[in-house]
Protein backbone atom coordinates (compact mmCIF):
# COMPACT_ATOMS: atom_id res chain seq x y z
CA UNK A 1 0.00 0.00 0.00
CA UNK A 2 1.34 3.61 -0.64
CA UNK A 3 1.85 5.82 1.97
CA UNK A 4 0.10 8.81 0.38
CA UNK A 5 -3.04 6.42 -0.79
CA UNK A 6 -5.58 8.25 1.23
CA UNK A 7 -5.05 11.20 -0.87
CA UNK A 8 -6.33 9.50 -3.91
CA UNK A 9 -9.08 7.09 -2.44
CA UNK A 10 -11.41 5.86 0.78
CA UNK A 11 -10.09 3.41 2.85
CA UNK A 12 -11.80 0.25 4.71
CA UNK A 13 -11.06 2.09 8.23
CA UNK A 14 -10.77 -1.69 9.67
CA UNK A 15 -8.24 -2.15 7.49
CA UNK A 16 -5.01 -2.20 9.26
CA UNK A 17 -2.05 -0.93 7.30
CA UNK A 18 1.07 -2.09 7.26
CA UNK A 19 2.53 1.35 8.93
CA UNK A 20 0.38 1.38 11.60
CA UNK A 21 1.18 -2.05 11.74
CA UNK A 22 5.20 -1.28 12.22
CA UNK A 23 4.30 1.83 14.28
CA UNK A 24 2.80 -0.10 16.97
CA UNK A 25 5.15 -2.88 17.26
CA UNK A 26 8.22 -0.93 17.17
CA UNK A 27 6.80 2.20 19.82
CA UNK A 28 4.09 0.22 21.73
CA UNK A 29 5.32 0.53 25.10
CA UNK A 30 6.69 3.93 24.75
CA UNK A 31 2.90 4.80 23.68
CA UNK A 32 1.95 3.12 27.00
CA UNK A 33 4.16 5.17 28.85
CA UNK A 34 3.09 8.67 27.56
CA UNK A 35 -0.22 7.49 27.89
CA UNK A 36 0.41 6.82 31.43
CA UNK A 37 2.45 10.63 32.05
CA UNK A 38 -0.53 12.61 29.89
CA UNK A 39 -3.00 11.05 31.49
CA UNK A 40 -4.36 9.64 27.93
CA UNK A 41 -6.40 6.52 28.11
CA UNK A 42 -4.56 3.15 29.11
CA UNK A 43 -5.87 1.63 26.17
CA UNK A 44 -5.04 3.95 23.89
CA UNK A 45 -3.32 1.52 21.35
CA UNK A 46 -6.90 -0.60 21.14
CA UNK A 47 -8.83 2.27 19.73
CA UNK A 48 -8.90 3.37 15.99
CA UNK A 49 -5.69 5.26 15.18
CA UNK A 50 -6.27 9.18 15.19
CA UNK A 51 -7.53 10.27 11.62
CA UNK A 52 -5.26 13.77 12.38
CA UNK A 53 -2.49 11.89 12.77
CA UNK A 54 0.16 14.32 10.64
CA UNK A 55 0.60 13.06 6.89
CA UNK A 56 2.83 13.87 4.05
CA UNK A 57 1.72 15.61 1.12
CA UNK A 58 2.26 14.94 -2.28
CA UNK A 59 5.67 16.55 -2.86
CA UNK A 60 7.54 18.52 -0.46
CA UNK A 61 5.07 21.88 0.76
CA UNK A 62 6.36 25.59 1.07
CA UNK A 63 3.92 26.26 3.76
CA UNK A 64 2.81 23.49 6.70
CA UNK A 65 -0.38 25.47 7.93
CA UNK A 66 -2.73 28.51 6.86
CA UNK A 67 -4.36 31.41 8.50
CA UNK A 68 -7.25 32.85 6.43
CA UNK A 69 -8.86 36.37 6.81
CA UNK A 70 -12.17 36.39 5.09
CA UNK A 71 -14.04 39.79 5.00
CA UNK A 72 -17.08 38.66 4.61
CA UNK A 73 -19.42 40.82 2.61
CA UNK A 74 -17.04 41.70 -0.14
CA UNK A 75 -14.94 44.89 0.97
CA UNK A 76 -14.37 47.45 -2.20
CA UNK A 77 -11.58 46.58 -4.18
CA UNK A 78 -11.98 50.41 -6.47
CA UNK A 79 -11.75 51.63 -2.60
CA UNK A 80 -8.54 49.72 -1.47
CA UNK A 81 -6.92 48.33 -4.12
CA UNK A 82 -7.53 48.81 -7.98
CA UNK A 83 -7.24 52.99 -8.61
CA UNK A 84 -9.00 53.74 -11.34
CA UNK A 85 -8.42 57.37 -12.64
CA UNK A 86 -10.64 57.09 -15.53
CA UNK A 87 -13.25 56.08 -12.95
CA UNK A 88 -13.05 59.09 -11.14
CA UNK A 89 -13.04 61.32 -15.03
CA UNK A 90 -16.26 59.56 -15.82
CA UNK A 91 -17.71 59.63 -12.07
CA UNK A 92 -21.97 60.90 -12.84
CA UNK A 93 -21.82 59.39 -16.11
CA UNK A 94 -23.32 56.31 -17.58
CA UNK A 95 -21.65 53.29 -18.36
CA UNK A 96 -21.12 52.70 -21.98
CA UNK A 97 -23.56 50.54 -22.53
CA UNK A 98 -21.32 47.72 -24.27
CA UNK A 99 -20.03 46.95 -21.17
CA UNK A 100 -22.91 46.11 -19.77
CA UNK A 101 -24.20 43.83 -22.34
CA UNK A 102 -25.53 40.32 -20.29
CA UNK A 103 -24.37 41.69 -17.16
CA UNK A 104 -26.47 40.61 -13.68
CA UNK A 105 -26.59 43.08 -10.94
CA UNK A 106 -27.96 41.63 -7.17
CA UNK A 107 -29.92 45.04 -7.03
CA UNK A 108 -29.25 48.15 -8.95
CA UNK A 109 -30.24 48.73 -12.70
CA UNK A 110 -27.04 48.33 -14.49
CA UNK A 111 -27.27 51.44 -16.26
CA UNK A 112 -26.74 53.26 -12.68
CA UNK A 113 -24.05 55.72 -13.00
CA UNK A 114 -20.40 55.50 -12.44
CA UNK A 115 -18.75 56.16 -8.80
CA UNK A 116 -14.99 57.52 -8.47
CA UNK A 117 -13.28 55.60 -5.62
CA UNK A 118 -14.29 57.71 -2.06
CA UNK A 119 -10.32 57.56 -1.02
CA UNK A 120 -7.01 58.21 -2.41
CA UNK A 121 -4.24 56.43 -3.08
CA UNK A 122 -0.14 56.25 -2.73
CA UNK A 123 2.36 54.18 -3.33
CA UNK A 124 3.99 51.93 -1.02
CA UNK A 125 7.07 49.93 -0.06
CA UNK A 126 10.17 49.29 -2.89
CA UNK A 127 7.52 47.68 -4.67
CA UNK A 128 5.89 51.00 -5.00
CA UNK A 129 2.48 49.25 -4.90
CA UNK A 130 -0.48 51.23 -4.83
CA UNK A 131 -2.89 51.28 -2.08
CA UNK A 132 -5.62 53.53 -0.48
CA UNK A 133 -5.19 56.00 2.50
CA UNK A 134 -7.08 53.54 4.56
CA UNK A 135 -4.40 50.83 4.46
CA UNK A 136 -0.99 52.36 5.80
CA UNK A 137 -0.64 49.71 7.55
CA UNK A 138 -1.17 47.08 5.14
CA UNK A 139 1.45 49.29 3.18
CA UNK A 140 4.49 48.90 5.98
CA UNK A 141 4.35 45.18 4.86
CA UNK A 142 3.28 45.33 1.21
CA UNK A 143 6.67 43.93 0.37
CA UNK A 144 5.84 40.78 1.90
CA UNK A 145 2.83 40.40 0.38
CA UNK A 146 1.44 39.67 -3.36
CA UNK A 147 -1.71 41.40 -4.62
CA UNK A 148 -4.06 39.60 -7.10
CA UNK A 149 -6.68 42.31 -8.74
CA UNK A 150 -8.07 39.86 -10.93
CA UNK A 151 -9.99 37.85 -8.90
CA UNK A 152 -13.28 36.69 -10.26
CA UNK A 153 -16.07 34.06 -9.37
CA UNK A 154 -19.56 32.42 -10.86
CA UNK A 155 -21.88 34.07 -7.80
CA UNK A 156 -23.24 37.33 -7.05
CA UNK A 157 -25.31 37.04 -3.95
CA UNK A 158 -23.69 36.98 -0.87
CA UNK A 159 -24.53 33.08 0.48
CA UNK A 160 -23.64 31.05 -3.02
CA UNK A 161 -20.03 33.22 -3.22
CA UNK A 162 -19.00 32.37 0.41
CA UNK A 163 -19.67 29.04 -0.22
CA UNK A 164 -17.30 29.00 -3.69
CA UNK A 165 -14.74 30.98 -1.90
CA UNK A 166 -15.03 28.40 1.02
CA UNK A 167 -15.84 25.35 -0.37
CA UNK A 168 -15.52 25.44 -4.02
CA UNK A 169 -19.13 24.84 -4.59
CA UNK A 170 -22.27 27.66 -4.59
CA UNK A 171 -24.24 24.31 -3.20
CA UNK A 172 -24.90 23.42 0.45
CA UNK A 173 -22.71 20.02 1.15
CA UNK A 174 -19.25 20.39 0.02
CA UNK A 175 -16.21 20.39 2.39
CA UNK A 176 -14.67 23.65 3.64
CA UNK A 177 -11.03 24.38 2.31
CA UNK A 178 -9.90 23.43 5.87
CA UNK A 179 -11.83 20.52 5.89
CA UNK A 180 -10.28 19.47 2.46
CA UNK A 181 -6.94 20.22 4.08
CA UNK A 182 -6.67 18.54 7.68
CA UNK A 183 -7.86 15.60 5.31
CA UNK A 184 -4.94 15.57 3.42
CA UNK A 185 -2.50 16.67 6.13
CA UNK A 186 -3.50 15.88 9.61
CA UNK A 187 -2.56 17.93 12.42
CA UNK A 188 0.44 18.64 14.35
CA UNK A 189 -1.41 20.00 17.14
CA UNK A 190 -2.44 17.30 20.18
CA UNK A 191 -4.31 19.49 22.56
CA UNK A 192 -6.17 21.56 19.93
CA UNK A 193 -8.56 21.37 17.13
CA UNK A 194 -6.74 21.10 13.99
CA UNK A 195 -9.36 23.96 11.85
CA UNK A 196 -10.39 26.61 14.00
CA UNK A 197 -12.63 29.25 13.60
CA UNK A 198 -13.63 32.73 14.66
CA UNK A 199 -15.80 35.37 14.31
CA UNK A 200 -16.43 39.05 14.52
CA UNK A 201 -17.67 42.11 13.23
CA UNK A 202 -21.66 42.73 12.98
CA UNK A 203 -22.99 39.19 12.02
CA UNK A 204 -21.48 35.84 11.17
CA UNK A 205 -21.14 34.92 7.31
CA UNK A 206 -23.58 34.68 5.31
CA UNK A 207 -23.01 31.49 4.39
CA UNK A 208 -23.21 29.89 7.74
CA UNK A 209 -21.56 26.80 9.38
CA UNK A 210 -21.13 25.28 5.80
CA UNK A 211 -18.37 28.07 5.00
CA UNK A 212 -16.09 25.53 7.55
CA UNK A 213 -18.14 22.41 7.31
CA UNK A 214 -16.82 18.65 6.22
CA UNK A 215 -19.36 17.99 4.06
CA UNK A 216 -19.42 14.39 3.04
CA UNK A 217 -15.93 14.54 4.81
CA UNK A 218 -15.97 12.72 8.55
CA UNK A 219 -16.58 15.31 10.98
CA UNK A 220 -13.42 14.79 12.17
CA UNK A 221 -12.36 17.38 9.38
CA UNK A 222 -14.70 20.17 10.06
CA UNK A 223 -13.60 23.51 11.83
CA UNK A 224 -14.13 24.29 15.31
CA UNK A 225 -15.12 27.50 16.34
CA UNK A 226 -13.96 29.67 19.01
CA UNK A 227 -15.56 32.67 20.85
CA UNK A 228 -13.82 35.41 22.02
CA UNK A 229 -15.00 35.81 25.76
CA UNK A 230 -15.76 33.57 27.94
CA UNK A 231 -15.39 29.30 27.71
CA UNK A 232 -13.43 29.24 24.21
CA UNK A 233 -16.30 26.42 23.75
CA UNK A 234 -19.40 26.13 24.96
CA UNK A 235 -19.87 23.67 28.31
CA UNK A 236 -16.16 22.80 28.05
CA UNK A 237 -15.98 23.46 31.37
CA UNK A 238 -17.05 20.72 33.69
CA UNK A 239 -20.53 21.37 35.49
CA UNK A 240 -20.22 21.35 39.25
CA UNK A 241 -19.30 18.60 40.93
CA UNK A 242 -17.55 16.55 38.42
CA UNK A 243 -13.99 16.42 38.92
CA UNK A 244 -11.29 15.18 36.58
CA UNK A 245 -10.55 11.79 37.70
CA UNK A 246 -14.43 11.15 37.25
CA UNK A 247 -14.34 12.43 34.36
CA UNK A 248 -11.49 10.11 32.95
CA UNK A 249 -13.18 6.69 34.26
CA UNK A 250 -16.23 8.14 32.06
CA UNK A 251 -14.53 8.86 28.58
CA UNK A 252 -12.65 5.50 29.39
CA UNK A 253 -15.28 3.75 29.30
CA UNK A 254 -17.35 5.71 26.61
CA UNK A 255 -13.85 4.67 24.41
CA UNK A 256 -14.39 1.18 24.97
CA UNK A 257 -17.63 0.72 24.28
CA UNK A 258 -17.31 3.26 21.00
CA UNK A 259 -14.01 0.72 20.09
CA UNK A 260 -16.71 -1.90 20.36
CA UNK A 261 -18.61 -0.48 17.81
CA UNK A 262 -16.36 0.34 15.69
CA UNK A 263 -14.36 -2.81 15.44
CA UNK A 264 -18.08 -4.10 14.17
CA UNK A 265 -19.21 -1.35 11.79
CA UNK A 266 -15.60 0.50 10.58
CA UNK A 267 -18.02 3.59 10.91
CA UNK A 268 -15.84 6.08 10.71
CA UNK A 269 -18.12 8.93 12.32
CA UNK A 270 -17.57 6.46 15.30
CA UNK A 271 -13.77 7.33 15.29
CA UNK A 272 -14.30 11.03 14.91
CA UNK A 273 -16.62 10.81 18.18
CA UNK A 274 -13.60 9.25 19.85
CA UNK A 275 -11.01 11.89 19.26
CA UNK A 276 -13.93 14.80 20.06
CA UNK A 277 -14.26 13.55 23.17
CA UNK A 278 -10.83 13.08 23.94
CA UNK A 279 -9.60 16.37 22.26
CA UNK A 280 -12.75 18.59 24.58
CA UNK A 281 -10.50 16.86 27.73
CA UNK A 282 -7.35 17.96 26.73
CA UNK A 283 -8.87 21.51 25.34
CA UNK A 284 -9.82 22.08 29.10
CA UNK A 285 -6.11 22.91 29.49
CA UNK A 286 -5.50 23.90 26.63
CA UNK A 287 -7.99 26.14 25.48
CA UNK A 288 -8.01 28.33 28.27
CA UNK A 289 -3.78 29.04 28.29
CA UNK A 290 -4.38 29.70 24.33
CA UNK A 291 -6.96 32.41 24.96
CA UNK A 292 -5.30 33.77 27.95
CA UNK A 293 -3.14 36.78 26.10
CA UNK A 294 -2.00 38.49 29.40
CA UNK A 295 1.58 37.19 29.04
CA UNK A 296 2.01 38.40 25.95
CA UNK A 297 4.61 41.39 25.96
CA UNK A 298 3.16 44.82 25.52
CA UNK A 299 4.73 45.87 22.60
CA UNK A 300 3.47 42.81 20.91
CA UNK A 301 -0.86 44.10 22.29
CA UNK A 302 -0.21 47.46 21.21
CA UNK A 303 0.91 45.81 17.46
CA UNK A 304 -1.99 43.88 17.26
CA UNK A 305 -4.06 46.69 18.93
CA UNK A 306 -5.32 44.58 21.30
CA UNK A 307 -7.25 45.29 24.82
CA UNK A 308 -7.05 42.02 26.91
CA UNK A 309 -10.23 40.71 27.76
CA UNK A 310 -11.90 42.89 25.17
CA UNK A 311 -13.28 40.65 21.75
CA UNK A 312 -12.04 42.11 18.38
CA UNK A 313 -10.30 40.92 15.23
CA UNK A 314 -7.42 42.21 16.64
CA UNK A 315 -7.88 39.44 19.24
CA UNK A 316 -8.49 37.11 17.07
CA UNK A 317 -5.40 37.90 14.85
CA UNK A 318 -3.24 37.51 18.17
CA UNK A 319 -4.95 34.09 18.57
CA UNK A 320 -4.13 32.94 14.87
CA UNK A 321 -0.34 33.51 15.60
CA UNK A 322 -0.61 31.16 19.13
CA UNK A 323 -2.54 28.87 17.01
CA UNK A 324 -0.27 28.59 14.34
CA UNK A 325 2.55 28.13 17.20
CA UNK A 326 0.62 25.35 18.65
CA UNK A 327 0.53 23.15 15.63
CA UNK A 328 -3.19 24.28 14.07
CA UNK A 329 -3.38 23.22 10.83
CA UNK A 330 -5.78 26.01 9.33
CA UNK A 331 -7.00 28.87 11.18
CA UNK A 332 -10.02 31.30 9.76
CA UNK A 333 -10.95 34.40 10.63
CA UNK A 334 -14.33 35.69 9.20
CA UNK A 335 -14.81 39.45 9.77
CA UNK A 336 -18.81 40.45 8.17
CA UNK A 337 -19.33 43.85 8.24
CA UNK A 338 -18.11 44.77 4.61
CA UNK A 339 -21.52 44.70 2.68
CA UNK A 340 -21.71 48.85 1.91
CA UNK A 341 -24.59 49.48 -0.53
CA UNK A 342 -24.60 52.44 1.11
CA UNK A 343 -22.67 55.03 3.78
CA UNK A 344 -19.55 53.38 2.18
CA UNK A 345 -17.43 56.51 2.02
CA UNK A 346 -17.91 55.97 6.39
CA UNK A 347 -18.18 52.24 6.84
CA UNK A 348 -15.39 51.24 4.88
CA UNK A 349 -12.90 53.14 6.72
CA UNK A 350 -13.94 52.32 9.97
CA UNK A 351 -13.61 48.41 8.49
CA UNK A 352 -10.23 49.30 7.61
CA UNK A 353 -9.79 51.13 11.46
CA UNK A 354 -10.71 47.66 12.96
CA UNK A 355 -8.61 45.45 10.38
CA UNK A 356 -5.58 47.02 9.10
CA UNK A 357 -3.43 47.21 12.09
CA UNK A 358 -4.00 43.81 12.84
CA UNK A 359 -3.60 42.52 9.34
CA UNK A 360 0.05 43.72 9.32
CA UNK A 361 0.43 42.95 12.85
CA UNK A 362 -0.26 39.25 11.79
CA UNK A 363 2.61 39.40 9.13
CA UNK A 364 5.12 41.04 11.03
CA UNK A 365 4.84 38.63 14.40
CA UNK A 366 4.63 35.60 12.06
CA UNK A 367 7.44 36.90 10.08
CA UNK A 368 10.00 38.18 12.93
CA UNK A 369 9.29 34.36 14.28
CA UNK A 370 11.21 32.49 11.54
CA UNK A 371 7.08 31.62 10.78
CA UNK A 372 6.11 33.73 8.03
CA UNK A 373 7.97 31.32 5.50
CA UNK A 374 5.62 28.00 6.02
CA UNK A 375 2.63 30.08 7.43
CA UNK A 376 0.02 31.42 4.31
CA UNK A 377 -1.58 34.35 5.28
CA UNK A 378 -4.84 34.94 3.12
CA UNK A 379 -6.69 38.20 2.71
CA UNK A 380 -10.32 38.80 0.95
CA UNK A 381 -14.16 38.07 0.49
CA UNK A 382 -16.53 36.79 -1.86
CA UNK A 383 -16.80 39.26 -4.72
CA UNK A 384 -16.09 42.39 -5.27
CA UNK A 385 -18.49 45.90 -5.71
CA UNK A 386 -19.48 47.86 -8.88
CA UNK A 387 -17.89 50.65 -10.62
CA UNK A 388 -21.78 52.00 -10.40
CA UNK A 389 -23.49 53.70 -7.42
CA UNK A 390 -25.84 51.98 -5.55
CA UNK A 391 -28.31 54.42 -3.33
CA UNK A 392 -28.41 58.27 -4.05
CA UNK A 393 -24.70 59.00 -3.75
CA UNK A 394 -22.43 56.73 -1.36
CA UNK A 395 -23.16 52.74 -2.15
CA UNK A 396 -21.62 49.86 -4.31
CA UNK A 397 -23.84 46.53 -5.20
CA UNK A 398 -22.30 43.19 -5.34
CA UNK A 399 -19.76 42.79 -8.62
CA UNK A 400 -18.45 39.43 -9.50
CA UNK A 401 -16.18 40.06 -12.83
CA UNK A 402 -13.32 41.31 -10.26
CA UNK A 403 -12.19 41.99 -7.18
CA UNK A 404 -8.82 41.50 -4.87
CA UNK A 405 -7.33 39.56 -2.68
CA UNK A 406 -3.75 39.50 -1.40
CA UNK A 407 -1.40 36.42 -0.01
CA UNK A 408 1.39 36.22 2.15
CA UNK A 409 4.39 33.93 3.43
CA UNK A 410 4.17 30.14 2.34
CA UNK A 411 6.13 30.38 -0.91
CA UNK A 412 4.16 33.69 -1.85
CA UNK A 413 6.66 35.91 -4.35
CA UNK A 414 6.16 38.75 -1.81
CA UNK A 415 5.96 42.22 -3.61
CA UNK A 416 3.81 41.36 -6.86
CA UNK A 417 0.70 42.46 -7.86
CA UNK A 418 -0.65 40.75 -10.37
CA UNK A 419 -3.09 41.38 -12.70
CA UNK A 420 -5.02 44.38 -14.60
CA UNK A 421 -8.70 45.53 -15.00
CA UNK A 422 -10.16 47.53 -17.68
CA UNK A 423 -9.84 51.44 -17.07
CA UNK A 424 -13.13 51.36 -15.22
CA UNK A 425 -12.36 48.60 -12.71
CA UNK A 426 -15.23 46.16 -14.34
CA UNK A 427 -14.16 43.02 -15.83
CA UNK A 428 -10.35 41.42 -15.20
CA UNK A 429 -8.88 41.47 -18.29
CA UNK A 430 -4.75 39.96 -17.71
CA UNK A 431 -3.96 37.00 -15.78
CA UNK A 432 -7.19 36.55 -14.61
CA UNK A 433 -8.06 34.32 -11.46
CA UNK A 434 -10.83 32.76 -10.81
CA UNK A 435 -11.58 30.97 -7.55
CA UNK A 436 -10.88 27.64 -8.19
CA UNK A 437 -7.31 28.82 -9.73
CA UNK A 438 -6.98 30.29 -5.91
CA UNK A 439 -7.63 26.93 -4.70
CA UNK A 440 -5.63 24.68 -6.91
CA UNK A 441 -2.48 27.33 -5.96
CA UNK A 442 -3.04 27.20 -1.82
CA UNK A 443 -2.81 23.29 -2.72
CA UNK A 444 -0.33 23.98 -4.59
CA UNK A 445 1.59 24.99 -1.63
CA UNK A 446 0.76 22.75 0.45
CA UNK A 447 2.18 20.03 -0.97
CA UNK A 448 -0.76 18.88 -3.41
CA UNK A 449 -1.54 18.21 -6.70
CA UNK A 450 -5.42 19.56 -6.18
CA UNK A 451 -6.44 16.90 -9.10
CA UNK A 452 -5.14 13.92 -6.94
CA UNK A 453 -6.48 15.11 -3.28
CA UNK A 454 -9.73 13.55 -3.76
CA UNK A 455 -12.48 11.48 -1.82
CA UNK A 456 -15.16 9.11 -3.24
CA UNK A 457 -18.50 10.32 -2.32
CA UNK A 458 -21.78 8.65 -3.93
CA UNK A 459 -20.02 7.26 -6.47
CA UNK A 460 -17.28 9.01 -7.98
CA UNK A 461 -14.26 11.00 -6.41
CA UNK A 462 -14.57 14.74 -5.70
CA UNK A 463 -12.06 17.10 -4.93
CA UNK A 464 -12.22 20.90 -3.84
CA UNK A 465 -11.31 22.62 -7.16
CA UNK A 466 -13.93 19.84 -8.93
CA UNK A 467 -13.10 19.61 -12.34
CA UNK A 468 -11.75 23.03 -13.06
CA UNK A 469 -8.51 25.29 -11.59
CA UNK A 470 -5.30 26.02 -12.56
CA UNK A 471 -2.26 26.62 -10.39
CA UNK A 472 -1.40 30.63 -10.51
CA UNK A 473 2.51 30.20 -10.99
CA UNK A 474 3.33 33.57 -11.19
CA UNK A 475 2.62 34.26 -7.63
CA UNK A 476 5.00 31.26 -6.67
CA UNK A 477 8.27 32.30 -5.17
Amino acid sequence: MNCQDHLHRNQDPKQLARRWFLQGCGVGMGALAMAHLTGSPADAADAPSDPLTPRAPHFAPKAKRVIFLFMAGAPSQLELFDNKPQLAKFDGTLPPAELLKDYKTAFINPNSTLLGSRYKFQRFGQSGTELSELLPNLGRIVDDVAIVKTMHTDAFNHAPAQLLMNTGAMQFGRPSMGSWVTYGLGSESHDLPAFVVFSSGKKGPSGGNACWGSGFLPTVYQGVQFRSSGDPVLYLSNPPGADPAIQRDSLDTIRKLNSIRFDATGDPEISTRINSYEMAFRMQTSAPELMDVSKEPQHILDMYGVEPGKPSFAYNCLLARRLAERGVRFTQLFHESWDQHDKLTHDIKENCQDTDKACAALVTDLKQRGMLKDTLVIWGGEFGRTPMVQGSSDGRDHHPNAFTMWMAGGGIQGGVVLGETDDLGFNAVKDRVHVNDLHATILQLLGFDHTRLTYKFQGRPFRLTDVKGEVVRKLLA
